[in-house]
């Protein structure tokens, strides 16, 4: 890829981490990352999700764990957001 297209891509990535989560970190874009790959691939092609977890149970696991944060994060930012 173009490096200067990979760095708007970027830079669209961590503004979404932003927007979504009230913040922004390394750790927290490429969970943001991991998060909305996961979500597409489960939502288009469910069945290759599934494979996926049958075949990875541990990955099953971490991704859940990392759903989890994504959602208890955006959770927090709204009701920040809602108190102000």
């Amino acid at each position: 890829m173009e490096e200067k297209f990979q760095a708007q891509v970027d830079g669209l990535v961590e503004k979404y981490t932003e927007l979504l989560l009230g913040e922004t970190s390394e750790d927290l874009v490429e969970k943001v990352k991991v998060w909305a790959l996961y979500t597409h691939i489960a939502k288009s092609m469910p069945g290759l999700a599934k494979h996926w977890n049958e075949t990875y149970p541990e990955a099953k696991v971490e991704m859940m764990k990392v759903i989890g944060d994504i959602k208890t994060l955006n959770e927090q930012h709204r009701a920040r957001k809602s108190e102000k």
